[in-house]
């Protein structure tokens, strides 16, 4: 998707009116029953494929159900929302919402050491990110991707931060420098299967063509010779090829006509490593004759078919729908929205044997789709992220390879935790050392659910706190593969002094409500006189309803009683201050539940 820099707007697409959608038979592979959906987390290792599945290290079908966080091919030169979030937040956040890939725009710039630019460092935020160029800043994404069982897709998105192109090379950045960097790109991640692929050109479309054997203009001809690049460096990686406008006179969305490939399908030198890629839209980002046709949206399923979905049905390959987004405002939207999700096939019915697909987008700043976050980079829009609860998939297990190579295990938890002394702005604490089959790297302490800080010795002292105030500690051991032990026994500790606050409000606000669930924002705010720490909100509904994710808190459920507390980054609130929180629950969200809140 063309989206320049951070502003927010592209030029419609024009497309002529299609053909008549084929009528095309369910062959090929069996279909996944529940039972299998729901069997062992599925995701090991590196990706192959075998008729319309993707299957993992171990043969399980895998399902990519993930979302596009785009801006390393902007000017910014790194993925947008760094100037108000820390990268680990945001990737945590995406899991928890059920996204287990995402796909990383990128252009060709980055090769050239170019310095990410908007990263905010204030108040440790991003620390690790300090002094590093665009790919060093890629390499830690991944890294923490994998290290919480996320896989990552990179998408080469433009030649240059300047724009999208419709062939794969241009006057300034030749085939031989994009064949130069997805090599690169290729053995930079070799070994680490975090990164399971890579979309070898974004939006392919008029000239390019399918199947006319110019070399020039001939983006499956070019496809092949880049699959070959990036197959010689890691032959391990899934090769994503997009398709193009038009094909045999019928247009469609950029990048999204794959009707070519029934005659000349990709082929490359290792098998069972292409997975085929569609685009699909809204009316938000242009007008196509079947949003217009009168039997809308009866009509979409054929025209999918007829464009890439008759490559799935047909047991040729796998097809992953690597955008497909909207603002969601206009009924016709969403109809379309519900349409696509429909016919992706829901996990619960069909597993890992359905189309894969990642959303467009996570970042709100996209002119024509906007995203899964609101404008505040952090409030997530429940109502768009609920179209797609149906299609979502398990995460991929404790992480991919992130630099531990075969390390499978996590350290002990560390023991003898004790409570060493005590101020009123602070409380020292000890443990004895964890042990691990390939060396402890560092220790996690945590004041209740907050992260108060990490060290790589066996003492720590916190210093954010208030007098008079008492505190919960563990402590978790980590090792260089990522990998936490459980935490240890907990201590109590108890501040010198009079302080505490105990002042604050919370503004709990359904924003959907769409029968078989619901989603809302819920606002803290310190009304005090002093900072505080932690906070925690209890509240008890007055019927059957159920959390079932929340982003930006941690929760517990028992019954009809809900306690929610803040996590790592998010605890402290000086007097005044305010943090939000969001979740999404079933059935309907019925009354406004009395919450109670309490600060320390």
């Amino acid at each position: 998707m063309l989206h320049p820099l951070r502003t927010l707007r592209r030029a419609a697409r024009t497309v002529a009116a299609g053909a008549v959608a084929l009528l095309l038979p369910l062959a090929g592979a069996a279909t996944a029953s529940a039972d299998q959906a729901a069997g062992a987390t599925a995701g090991a290792g590196y990706w192959h494929t075998s008729g319309r599945q993707i299957l993992d290290s171990g043969n399980q079908p895998v399902r990519i159900a993930g979302i596009n966080w785009f801006g390393f091919e902007t000017a910014n030169y790194v993925a947008h929302g760094l100037w108000s979030r820390d990268y680990k937040s945001m990737i945590d956040q995406m899991r928890s919402l059920g996204y287990n890939t995402i796909r990383l725009p990128y252009s060709d710039d980055i090769f050239a050491g170019t310095d990410p630019a908007s990263i905010n460092f204030s108040g440790g935020m991003n620390g690790d990110l300090q002094g590093l160029d665009s790919l060093q800043v890629m390499d830690r994404i991944v890294d923490h991707a994998g290290s919480v069982g996320m896989k990552v897709i990179l998408d080469r998105h433009r030649p240059d931060s300047a724009g999208q192109s419709a062939l794969w090379y241009t006057a300034a950045v030749p085939e031989s420098t994009w064949l130069a960097n997805l090599k690169s790109l290729a053995a930079r991640y070799a070994g680490n299967d975090a990164v399971v692929g890579i979309d070898l050109h974004n939006e392919p479309h008029d000239p390019a063509c399918w199947g006319c054997g110019d070399t020039t203009k001939d983006w499956r001809l070019a496809a092949q010779r880049g699959g070959e690049a990036v197959l010689s460096a890691n032959p391990d990686l899934l090769i994503f090829v997009e398709g193009v406008q038009t094909y045999d006179g019928v247009s469609g969305w950029w990048g999204g006509n794959l009707m070519g490939v029934a005659q000349y399908p990709v082929e490359l030198s290792v098998p069972n490593r292409v997975v085929y890629s569609a685009h699909d839209y809204a009316t938000s980002v242009a007008q196509q004759p079947w949003f217009s046709d009168a039997s809308f949206p009866a009509n979409m399923p054929g025209v999918w078919d007829k464009y890439w979905g008759y490559i799935f049905k047909q047991n040729i390959a796998p097809v992953w729908v690597g955008e497909f987004g909207t603002t969601l405002q206009s009924a016709t939207d969403q109809k379309w929205l519900k349409a696509l999700a429909d016919y992706l096939r829901p996990t619960d019915q069909y597993g890992g044997d359905s189309f894969s697909w990642t959303f467009w987008s996570w970042n709100p700043n996209s002119g024509d789709t906007g995203g899964i976050l609101k404008d505040d980079w952090t409030s997530v829009d429940t109502v768009k992220d609920g179209y797609l609860a149906s299609i979502k998939a398990p995460g991929f297990g404790d992480g991919g390879s992130d630099g531990g190579g075969d390390d499978t295990e996590a350290p002990t938890a560390p023991t003898g935790l004790t409570v060493t002394g005590t101020t009123a702005s602070s409380v020292s604490l000890s443990w004895q050392a964890a042990s691990d089959d390939t060396g402890v790297t560092g220790y996690d302490v945590y004041r209740g659910a907050t992260k108060a800080g990490t060290t790589t010795g066996t003492t720590y002292t916190d210093t954010g706190v208030t007098a008079g105030t008492s505190y919960t500690y563990t402590v978790r051991a980590r090792d260089a593969a990522g990998h936490t032990s459980t935490p240890s026994a907990s201590v109590t500790a108890t501040t010198t002094g009079t302080g505490g606050n105990t002042g604050c409000t919370a503004a709990y606000t359904v924003n959907g409500d769409w029968g078989s669930g619901f989603g809302v924002d819920v606002t803290v705010t310190n009304t005090g006189t002093s900072a505080a720490t932690s906070w925690k909100l209890t509240w008890t509904y007055g019927g059957d309803q159920k959390i079932t994710n929340m982003w930006n808190a941690a929760y517990t459920q028992t019954g009809a009683a809900v306690t929610v507390t803040n996590t790592d980054y998010n605890g402290s609130l000086a007097a005044g201050a305010h943090t939000s929180f969001g979740f999404q629950g079933t059935p309907a969200a019925g009354a406004v539940p009395t919450v109670s809140c309490t600060l320390s």
